[in-house]
């Protein structure tokens, strides 16, 4: 007898059910989050005639936790199925809205009963993969709270003090630079900015870690942080200076972070059979590349052809066709982490090479905006890297342009 599981996940408890290939609920019952609860759980299924050679498969509304984990460690399937899907496979039975959790673990079983070969189960991935996602996403986490941090502590200083931007406008984009936040930890209002003198600021810059040119930079500094500007009150230029300050330690702790993370990710991608392949396509660093594999994972049998995973990176156009309606736009539903990781690494292949440039250049010509020019150029680079990963081989220009593109190029 054919039966499968449905688990409604839940903070401090979940609702199990089982049902057979007929409908009908074989058990069910509610566990704790705890390694006992898991325990009951196992014994669940043995009482059903559970086999390790043909495991019970699960459905899931998350592909995440420890009960998760647990459950791949069994190697049964285990299906992550999206709540809002649930939603809808509820109102099939009963158009009441009504809900609990044992309908929604019921519902949740019933659809692998029915719709097991229309969902994915969770990819089979290494644990190194599985390692390098949660650093590989921790990273750019980090990446993002750090840029956040910069913007928050510049948008500070616009306010009070514009001319330490000025300042440093021509050395750098933003406020994470070491010699930035070194310079500003001792000149955070522009009155303490200009009693500064050659010799503190040249200081700073040592400890920021600068080697060459330090003096010539602290006579430019030394001059620019004493132009004339206006000013606040001097109780409100300091309080905004001690804002600044506060600004500035959390500057400080999301860059340490995001740095500390990046060669973290960096040293264990080197360690991955897939490095040497996601590296040699251009734009691919170690930090990118890592973000690329923690996405599409090292499961060979994940996706079934180049499309299915240029669909999932939203990549590839969807169209809409009703009637005489047809309209083609971009996908909207997409693995984000996935998709911005492909922008960054399409903008990158377009300005350091010259076939992905050409290309990008000629979807331009052709009237596509420049994120639809990028994204047409990322959809052509995943596919040659879902093939090079297939098949075990490296990037080849050769191969992945034609003898016209690379001439023109």
């Amino acid at each position: 007898m054919k039966v499968f599981c449905g688990i409604d996940w839940a903070e401090s408890h979940h609702d199990i059910a089982l049902v057979n290939q007929a409908g009908d609920l074989v058990a069910k019952r509610r566990i704790k989050d705890t390694a006992e609860g898991y325990g009951e759980l196992l014994q669940m299924l043995a009482d059903v005639g559970d086999d390790p050679a043909d495991p019970i498969p699960v459905a899931i509304e998350t592909p995440r936790g420890l009960l998760v984990a647990a459950l791949r460690g069994t190697g049964r399937k285990v299906y992550s199925i999206n709540p809002m899907a649930v939603a809808r496979y509820r109102e099939r039975h009963t158009v009441a809205r009504k809900k609990s959790d044992h309908v929604d673990a019921l519902t949740l079983a019933n659809i692998l009963r029915t719709d097991a070969h229309a969902h994915r189960p969770l990819p089979e991935d290494t644990e190194l993969a599985r390692a390098i996602a949660v650093l590989a996403r921790a990273h750019q986490d980090a990446t993002w709270r750090r840029t956040k941090a910069s913007n928050e502590l510049r948008s500070l200083l616009r306010e009070y003090f514009p001319t330490f931007l000025a300042a440093f406008a021509g050395r750098t984009t933003n406020l994470a630079s070491r010699e930035a936040r070194a310079v500003l930890a001792i000149a955070l209002t522009p009155t303490a900015a200009a009693k500064l003198t050659l010799t503190r600021i040249a200081a700073a810059l040592r400890r920021a870690g600068r080697k060459r040119g330090i003096d010539q930079l602290a006579a430019q500094l030394h001059q620019a942080l004493r132009q004339p500007q206006l000013h606040h009150p001097p109780l409100v230029e300091q309080a905004m200076g001690e804002q600044a300050r506060a600004l500035l330690a959390v500057l400080d702790t999301e860059c340490t972070n995001a740095d500390r993370l990046s060669e973290t990710v960096a040293e264990a991608f080197r360690q991955h059979p897939d490095h040497q392949v996601i590296t040699s396509f251009p734009g691919l660093s170690d930090q990118l590349g890592a973000r690329i594999l923690a996405e599409i994972g090292d499961d060979r049998e994940r996706f079934a052809d180049a499309r299915s995973l240029k669909a999932y990176a939203g990549s590839a156009p969807v169209t809409r066709a009703s009637g005489r309606s047809i309209s083609i736009t971009h996908r909207m539903i997409k693995n984000d982490r996935l998709a911005g990781a492909g922008f960054i690494w399409a903008f990158a292949a377009s300005a350091n090479h010259e076939p992905a440039r050409a290309h990008y250049k000629r979807r331009r010509d052709r009237g596509d905006r420049h994120p639809s020019a990028l994204r047409h150029l990322f959809n052509r680079m995943l596919g040659q890297l879902f093939h090079c990963l297939q098949t075990g081989q490296t990037y080849d220009i050769s191969k992945a342009f034609t003898c016209t593109q690379i001439a023109a190029a």
